[in-house]
This record gives C-alpha cells, sequence and structure tokens, in this order.
C-alpha cells in the first residue's frame, strides 16, 4: 500500500537526508551531555556550538542572540511570558490571526492584570492599519506579530510594524515558523527596523520536531519559563537535546541556502494548483496580498472541509482542513473569521501546503481527484 501524496508542509516537513546523517551519530554513539567536563561531554558542547552557528547564520544573527527550546511553542511562550514577568503589567497587543501559542499565554496574560488587544485585520490577513495606528497610541509594551500565516500563508510588513512601534518603547516579538526555507530571513535587517526577538522551528523547514530558537536581542530581559541549571543563557534550564539541535543546525544551514530556487519552484506549482483550483469554482483566500510561495488556503460553498479532508485522505491525499486550530474544536478558523469570512464558507476551509518534494504530476492528480470528490458531495448537498 502506497503511502498518500503529501500537501500538508506546513504542519511538519519530512526530514532531509543529510538532516538525519547527521543526526545519528547523536542518536547511537556520542551520547554525552553536554555540561559533562570530560571528552564526551566537549563533544556535545561542540556540536551545539556549531548548530547555534548554523541557525545564526542562517538569518544573520550572532549565535549569542539563539536560545534554544523545545519547539516554536516554548520559544513564543518564552518571549511573551518572559519578557511580561520583567515588566510591570501594561498593554500587550497580538495580531487576531496568531497561533494559539500566541494568543493562548496572551490569555492567561490578560488574567494577571495585562490588558491584551488583539490586532484587527484586514479581508486579505493583513494587519489592519488604522487599528495598529490607534493600538500605537495607547504605548504597549509587548507586540507580537507573525511574519507568515500558517493558514493563509499571508506575510506581513513586519518590518514595517516594528518601525512604527519602535517609538512607543515596546518590545516587538515575530513568530517567523512558518517563513524559514520558505522566505528569506534577516534578522539583523529586522532587529534595525525594531524586532526583538524572533521565533524559529526546526520541523517546519526539513529538520528534527523537539528543536526550535527564540532568536533574541540580548537587550531584552526575560524571565526563565524552566529554572534549573542555568542552561542557555539562564533562559532555558535543561539538558539540551543534542541531536535534534543538531539536526536544526543542519537544517537551517540548507534551507538558507535553497530558499531562492526552492521558492521559484513552490510558486510555480502553487500558480498550477490554484488554477486548477478556480477551474472546479474554489473560492481562495488572500491571493491578492504577498503569500508564502507554498500555500493555498481555498474552500468550497456548502462543503464541510473536515469532510473533505477524509474523502481526499481515503483517495491518497494528505491535506489539512482550515476548520480549526485544533481537531476537537468545532468552531471555523479564527483566521477566517479575523479576515471577516461568513462562518459557513469558513468551515469548509481547506489547506495545501506544498514541499519542494512535490510533483507537478501530483498536483495534476490531486485537482482531478479532488474534481471528482467535490463533484459527488455537491451533487449529496443538491439532493438535500
Amino acid at each position: 500500500m502506497s503511502l498518500p501524496v503529501y500537501l500538508d508542509h506546513n504542519a511538519t516537513t519530512p526530514l532531509d537526508p543529510a538532516v538525519l546523517a547527521a543526526m545519528l551519530p547523536w542518536l547511537e554513539c556520542q551520547y554525552g551531555n553536554a555540561s559533562s567536563r570530560h571528552e564526551y561531554g566537549r563533544q556535545a558542547r561542540q556540536a551545539i556550538d556549531e548548530a547555534r552557528q548554523k541557525v545564526a547564520s542562517a538569518v544573520n544573527a550572532h549565535p549569542t542572540e539563539v536560545v534554544f527550546t523545545s519547539g516554536g511553542s516554548e520559544a513564543n511562550n518564552l518571549f511573551i511570558k518572559g519578557a511580561a514577568a520583567c515588566l510591570k503589567p501594561g498593554l500587550l497587543a497580538v495580531s487576531a490571526i496568531e497561533h494559539p501559542c500566541v494568543l493562548k499565554p496572551a490569555g492567561q496574560l490578560a488574567r494577571q492584570g495585562w490588558q491584551v488587544r488583539e490586532l484587527a485585520v484586514d479581508g486579505g490577513g493583513r494587519v489592519n492599519v488604522e487599528d495598529y495606528t490607534e493600538v500605537l497610541l495607547d504605548k504597549p509594551k509587548l507586540l507580537s506579530i507573525m511574519l507568515a500565516n500558517n493558514e493563509t500563508g499571508v506575510v506581513q510588513d513586519v518590518a514595517a510594524l516594528a518601525a512604527a512601534a519602535s517609538r512607543t518603547g515596546a518590545w516587538f516579538h515575530s513568530d517567523a515558523v512558518q517563513a524559514l526555507g520558505k522566505l528569506a530571513i534577516d534578522f539583523r535587517a529586522f532587529n534595525a527596523a525594531g524586532v526583538h526577538a524572533m521565533t524559529l522551528s526546526a520541523h517546519k523547514a526539513a529538520g528534527p520536531k523537539g528543536a526550535a530558537a527564540l532568536v533574541l536581542d540580548k537587550r531584552v530581559e526575560l524571565q526563565p519559563l524552566i529554572a534549573g541549571g542555568g542552561h542557555e543563557r539562564g533562559l532555558r534550564s535543561g539538558t539540551e537535546n543534542v541531536a535534534a539541535i543538531v539536526g536544526f543546525g543542519v537544517a537551517a544551514e540548507l534551507a538558507a541556502a535553497r530558499v531562492a530556487e526552492a521558492s521559484v519552484r513552490l510558486q510555480a506549482m502553487q500558480a498550477k494548483l490554484e488554477a486548477g483550483l478556480a477551474g472546479l469554482g474554489a473560492r481562495i483566500f488572500a491571493t491578492d496580498v504577498p503569500r508564502l510561495p507554498n500555500t493555498s488556503f481555498f474552500a468550497f460553498p456548502n462543503i464541510d472541509g473536515e469532510t473533505l479532508v477524509g474523502k481526499l485522505d481515503r483517495d491518497g491525499f494528505a491535506v489539512a482542513s482550515g476548520a480549526a486550530c485544533s481537531s476537537t474544536s468545532p468552531e471555523p478558523s479564527h483566521v477566517l473569521r479575523a479576515m471577516g469570512v461568513v462562518p459557513e464558507i469558513a468551515r469548509g476551509a481547506l489547506r495545501v501546503s506544498l514541499g519542494v518534494g512535490n510533483t507537478d504530476a501530483e498536483i495534476e492528480q490531486f485537482i482531478n481527484a479532488l474534481r471528482v470528490t467535490v463533484g459527488r458531495l455537491q451533487g449529496l448537498t443538491a439532493i438535500h
């Protein structure tokens, strides 16, 4: 039995063979604790230092600015809660389309005396300029606005937003998890514009799960979420996952080296996919604003997204429904709701996120399968 065609790369990506090869020694024979003083420990420490350099170079940061964490969710929580713990409660502003690992810690701070504002977005999923300008007048202490959205692929002008916020003295964070390997990332340029922290994750860019980083301007004071032995500049205690960190380093290095070529290839496949979707009558979201070159978010009227995901899976295609932030929630996508999409359409949303391993033939096969499946479902809807 063959595996389904994988079209869900924004959820996670296949491990690159070069990444796996780099990790294997640290899973087999090089098992030292990086805090140990003997040769095993020194080798592990050197491997982590080299990986830190690779991650930093991939996004034009300094190695001392890279704080390794277990995932993007931890990195986002580390910034939001860690920075808030060093400040008197004030205004925290986040965009309404952030991932739950930003929105939920913001909600926790709201119960601790912080004022939380969700920034409105326009119909294209970009931060509403008027609302943002109004929020800045209230002088927020913390801001978090993602670089690229995981559902729509919409890319925010984070540099311009941060520059506007710099006059308020706010600490500005951006979740860049979806951007690594799809967009060129220059933390130094972002930092100069006013971005103080940025989140990256290995498994979104052909690296392993369990390794991520908060790239942090050293002027920002954070209280660690995990206290202990003082690892990661005292910001993230705990014995390091050496194998995953080594894999992250290689994945980041490869992502930076390949991003220009990958984005061209992905964009060509995206255009082919969306031409097929338009021919089937799909509504494709956010086509008039900058997007990631691999992400297409769309819906068919009167067709439930979860139903469509299940049928496509049985037909041999792995895609994602945009109908919920989690598998347990029946609510339509909060991203589409923020964009003003009516619930009837939002519940039918489907996301295809491509990877460089996908082919034009797979796109054609997917469109043909979708044509048959959508036709059947629309026929059933017409009968009822």
